[in-house]
């Protein structure tokens, strides 16, 4: 029997794909958020996607102009998931409002603890997170960051939150784009590689329905086999690569044609594009 996990009263300001996903977990029927959970959207027609249920209160700022300052009254968890050219604007509408102990949590690529501080009270909390989209199924990966004014406790209370919709990876802020160009933006790389595999085998006389059963249960298989074992993947390789053998070809090719480099390349100009977001770039 799973036991209840408690959260306090908690704010989401903005409902996008991230937001809806944190939204998920702590709408989960083993968690209580102890005060109810207020969310905010632009927009009516926003605002009906967001799931509905007995602890939840959406309003949508385009009817409620003062829905952002009602939604962080009293909250003691704040999510802010707008984007990130939205952010500065909210923070000086809902400063006023915040609890002297509220921690707001940020979803904002790009924006740095340091912008959130200097526009909040001096007496908030402030931790960084960035989610992945898997998150949005309960299999996500977090990278955390803690600002100065967080608490061990609030931390930790931020860390229960995001283990909700998956793992966490608390690391320096210093690190956070880093994290954003291996688990953030990493479900696109692996999409990307299951649509050229799929290409690949439609080249090779495959219907498209034939590919996308070929490749897609090849890669799920291949993750749930990479999950059950816990083998170092390197190893893992290794079983299916036999001496001399297709796989070994196959192989060869892909790390003579640099595969290695282009990961590390990349990485390097996702870690760059967030950097010049963070600068205003």
């Amino acid at each position: 029997m799973s036991t209840l996990q408690t959260f306090p009263a908690t704010a989401l300001l903005g409902a996008g794909s991230m937001g809806q996903a944190v939204l998920a977990g702590l709408l989960r029927p083993d968690v209580a958020v102890e005060g109810g959970i207020r969310a905010t959207t632009r927009s009516l027609s926003r605002a009906g996607t967001v799931a509905e249920h007995p602890n939840l209160r959406v309003d949508a700022t385009e009817t409620s102009p003062g829905a952002n300052l009602v939604a962080v009254t009293d909250a003691r968890l704040v999510i802010i998931g707008v984007k990130p050219s939205m952010v500065t604007e909210l923070l000086r509408e809902i400063a006023p409002a915040l609890s002297a102990d509220a921690v707001v949590v940020s979803l904002a690529a790009g924006v740095t603890i340091d912008a959130y501080e200097r526009a909040l009270p001096a007496s908030v909390a402030v931790v960084r997170a960035m989610p992945n989209t898997p998150s949005s199924i309960g299999k996500g990966v977090t990278g955390l960051s803690k600002g100065e004014r967080a608490s061990d406790e609030q931390f930790a209370l931020v860390t229960a939150l995001f283990e909700l919709v998956g793992e966490v990876v608390a690391v320096p802020e210093a690190d956070i784009d880093a994290v954003s160009s291996i688990s953030g933006s990493g479900p696109a790389y692996f999409f990307y590689l299951v649509e050229q595999l799929t290409a690949a085998a439609i080249d090779k006389g495959f219907t498209p329905a034939q590919a996308a059963t070929l490749v897609n249960g090849t890669f799920i298989g291949a993750a749930a086999l990479l999950e059950h074992t816990g083998e170092d993947p390197a190893e893992l390789r290794r079983l299916v690569t036999s001496p001399k053998g297709t796989t070994e070809q196959a192989i060869r090719v892909l790390s003579e044609g640099g595969l290695e480099q282009l990961f590390i390349e990349a990485t390097d100009a996702a870690v760059a594009r967030s950097r010049e977001l963070a600068s205003g770039s």
